[in-house]
């Protein structure tokens, strides 16, 4: 005996935790298409900065060529480092020495770093200096250890040259960039399929219309992308100039940051500027006696405190020992290994070298700039989609849930709810997600109105 299959629910009879699902997709839905519209130019400055800067190991190479690279005539020993910081400082001769790095290879140059009043605001002068000849081959004004070039494609990608305000912009890219992706892997795998194969979520469709495909490549490449970009935002927001220091404090509450040296483990009398060459040479002769291996770099210290050596390689495999040495007696008088870091310090200093393009040389490279590639491309396409749908009074170009219209009552309640926890760890992703929620309320009260007036 046939039996009739019981009728499907309608809008009235569905189940109030369905009601919220549907809720959720259609205001997850509406949230990516704010976002992506709005938000998406910062992400397009920040992924084609970030191709920039990830190319400029290449570029210094070039550019700064006569001071990276030493002659390294065969057979031929290296000059003393002493006699290489002397040379240094007759080149720089209003500065106070702040670093010392002597050379990591062969080929390369010894950097002798000072605080100069002849420097530019901000930056410090560095002496470049060929260990064979001991002989200046060039001073330029760096950041630390980043050379002009590195620093310009920084403040680009940081801040677009304008300060703090510019800040802002890369702030919002990161806060959002994790948002954008984990809402476009909601919809795409909540959507109603014939097949949940791997391939039609992994895979474009390469039939039907236009609009169907143009999603469904955006869709696929950002599948392929999300770890990627997840992992972006994450380490980019590290050094935010809001989210960075809830970061920072977190760290440190949980006993997670990175372990550092003191210099004040040894108090004698300060170093005279003019024994600093023979000095130096002496507390690395130390530093390796007890296993230092390079690149290392020296911090004097002015005040009579310790002398700092520490390993300064970030690529793979990192080394990042450092020690603390009296200058007077050559005492080793404390010691970091990286070995002993916290697992969450050593996994920070992994992820910020990662991001940088300089944990795996030019894989690392290629990896970013695939990335940067995925990013840019979903934008062009998303804009795309939105273009072909572009609004035309009084719509939106906001794609439509398929079905019935639901109520999202609920869904904003959850949402504001998100807003108020995100906005005390992430504060420019909170502000946002608010004006996001009125922004979305505005049009569909107008919408309301225009129905009913």
């Amino acid at each position: 005996m046939a039996t009739q299959a019981p009728p499907r629910p309608t809008g009235g009879n569905t189940s109030r935790p369905r009601r919220l699902r549907d809720e959720l997709r259609e205001l997850t839905l509406r949230l990516h298409f704010y976002v992506g519209l709005f938000i998406a130019p910062f992400l397009l400055v920040a992924a084609a900065t970030g191709i920039l800067y990830a190319l400029t190991p290449q570029i210094e190479q070039v550019v700064y060529d006569k001071e990276l690279h030493a002659s390294a005539p065969a057979g031929t020993e290296m000059v003393p480092l002493a006699q290489q910081i002397e040379a240094a400082q007759s080149e720089v001769t209003d500065g106070t020495i702040t670093q010392i790095r002597p050379p990591k290879d062969s080929e390369s140059t010894t950097r002798v770093t000072f605080d100069s009043p002849s420097a530019r605001e901000d930056r410090q002068l560095t002496a470049f200096v060929d260990p064979y000849t001991g002989e200046v081959t060039g001073v330029l004004n760096t950041f630390g250890e980043w050379l002009p070039l590195r620093t310009w494609f920084d403040d680009l990608h940081r801040n677009l040259h304008l300060g703090d305000a510019g800040r802002w912009y890369s702030e919002v890219a990161a806060s959002w960039l994790w948002v954008l992706a984990l809402s476009g892997l909601i919809i795409w795998v909540t959507r109603k399929v014939r097949a949940r194969t791997a391939r039609a979520y992994l895979l474009p469709q390469r039939k039907g219309p236009q609009r169907q495909r143009s999603m469904s490549l955006h869709a696929t490449i950002g599948v392929w992308a999300a770890i990627g970009l997840f992992f972006l935002s994450a380490t980019g927001l590290t050094w935010s100039q809001f989210a960075g220091g809830n970061f920072s404090a977190l760290r440190q509450s949980l006993s997670w940051s990175t372990p550092y040296l003191s210099s004040e483990a040894a108090t004698t009398t300060p170093v005279a500027e003019a024994e600093v060459p023979a000095t130096a040479q002496s507390v690395l002769d130390v530093a390796r006696a007890e296993g230092l291996t390079d690149p290392v770099a020296i911090t004097p210290s002015t005040d009579g405190g310790a002398w700092v050596v520490s390993q300064v390689q970030r690529s793979w495999p990192l080394k990042q020992d450092s020690m603390a040495i009296d200058p007077a007696s050559g005492t080793v008088v404390e010691t970091v290994r990286f070995a002993d870091w916290p697992v969450a310090g050593k996994l920070a200093e992994a992820g910020i070298s990662f991001h940088m393009g300089i944990l795996f040389g030019w894989l690392n490279q290629l990896l970013l700039i695939a990335i940067a590639g995925a990013v840019i491309t979903l934008i062009v396409i998303g804009y795309r989609m939105w273009w072909r749908r572009r609004p035309k009074p009084p719509r939106t170009g906001l794609p439509t849930a398929p079905g019935r219209r639901v109520d999202t009552t609920a869904a904003y309640g959850i949402l504001i709810a998100i807003a108020a926890v995100f906005g005390l760890a992430l504060p420019l992703l909170g502000v946002t997600l608010v004006a996001f929620v009125a922004l979305d309320l505005a049009r569909r009260m107008l919408g309301t109105r225009r129905k009913t007036g």
